[in-house]
């Protein structure tokens, strides 16, 4: 009975691997840094995550689980409530509807795939914000994020791969 017990909590805790570790993104994508404009400009490491999970594991993360990680993430950073759920959900069902070419493909496939999703949920958000305030806002910070997202994407996705090869696999 008690090995059935532990068993179960250990499946539990790998199964909330990916939703583990989209939290701790956020969390490390809003801890303020001394670094000047790093506010307006942070990694997308919650969009890196999420590509990563939609791609390997889709069945430990449903539309739901990404959409309360959306809310949560906007309630802790202060965004509107709603925006970071809809470029969430949007990069979900692209990732889930396209899943198929990117497993099996090298990781150089992969970067350009996710190089084409973040610059896209980045026009999604400056979209929203756009249209929120009225006027057409300065587009370089969200160039700026999607290509920080991108260069910086190797090293996410390295510490993700081991994460799964470890628990998960």
């Amino acid at each position: 009975m008690a090995g059935g017990f532990w068993h179960r909590l250990d499946q539990t805790a790998r199964n909330l691997l990916p939703f583990g570790s989209i939290v701790v993104a956020m969390l490390l994508a809003i801890v303020p840094l001394p670094l000047p404009g790093y506010s307006v400009v942070t990694p997308p490491l919650v969009l890196i995550c999420l590509f990563y999970w939609v791609i390997h594991r889709p069945d430990l993360l449903r539309p739901l689980v990404v959409f309360a990680l959306g809310v949560l993430h906007d309630l802790i950073s202060g965004s509107p409530l709603g925006v970071t759920s809809l470029y969430l959900i949007l990069t979900y069902w692209l990732l889930i509807t396209q899943r198929r070419f990117f497993l099996g493909r090298s990781f150089g496939m992969l970067w350009l795939g996710f190089a084409l999703v973040a610059f896209g949920a980045s026009a999604v958000q400056w979209l929203v914000f756009a249209l929120m305030s009225a006027h057409l806002l300065d587009a370089r910070p969200v160039l700026v994020h999607a290509a920080l997202g991108v260069a910086i994407f190797p090293l996410p996705t390295y510490l993700l791969q081991r994460l799964h090869r470890a628990y998960l696999s």
